[in-house]
Order: structure tokens, then sequence, then C-alpha cells
């Protein structure tokens, strides 16, 4: 069975920064997820840069040698699950992680 992992995008920036240390960690999975979310945020990222053409087709390359989780109705659902949880809690983390968070539930990553 292969090995496989979704990263978020702090993780995916520091991949992109070459970070040794990390790099090696990850060369134990076989296959990266990225939710689509992740996506959207290094994207802004790359665009919002001082070297926003240099970052923008570096992210591009590194996004499609990846497979992409989409947002799908099961999603939203899990999203709308994990917001009133952390809601009931009192623990609110940005929307983003939430989607990040659904869409690796619905996706068994």
């Amino acid at each position: 069975m292969k090995k496989r992992i979704a990263l978020d995008t702090n993780i995916a920036i520091d991949i992109l920064n070459n970070k040794q240390e990390l790099i090696l960690h990850l060369d134990q999975f076989d296959v990266y997820y990225l939710p689509i979310t992740v996506c959207g945020e290094l994207l802004f990222g790359a665009i919002n840069s001082q070297k926003s053409v240099l970052n923008t087709k570096k992210f591009q390359r590194f996004i499609k040698s990846c497979k992409i989780l989409n947002i799908n109705m099961a999603v939203a659902e899990e999203y709308a699950k994990i917001r009133l949880s952390l809601k009931e809690k009192g623990r609110p983390i940005p929307e983003n992680d939430i989607w990040i968070a659904a869409i690796c539930e619905v996706s068994n990553v």
C-alpha cells in the first residue's frame, strides 16, 4: 500500500523553500495530496510576492506534482460539523484550516 500524506500550506512552503530536514522526512511518502484550499493559498502567496512571475511558475509546478483534493458536498457537510464543534468548544481556527481539515477527513488522508 502506498504511503500518502496531505500537506498544509506551511509544509508546502517549507518544501518549496527546500527545507532539507523536512524533505528527507517526507521521502517516506509515495503520494502527496494538496487540498484545493492550500493551492489557493500558495498561488495567492506567489502572485503577492516580490518575485510573482518566478514564484507562480515554481508553485504551479509543485502543485502539478501533487494530487489535488477538491471540495464537494460531502466536504461542505464535514466543514459544517467541524466548524460547529469548534464553536461549541470555544476553539475557533482560521476558516481555511477548517476547509483543509474537512477535505482531508472526507478524503481519508
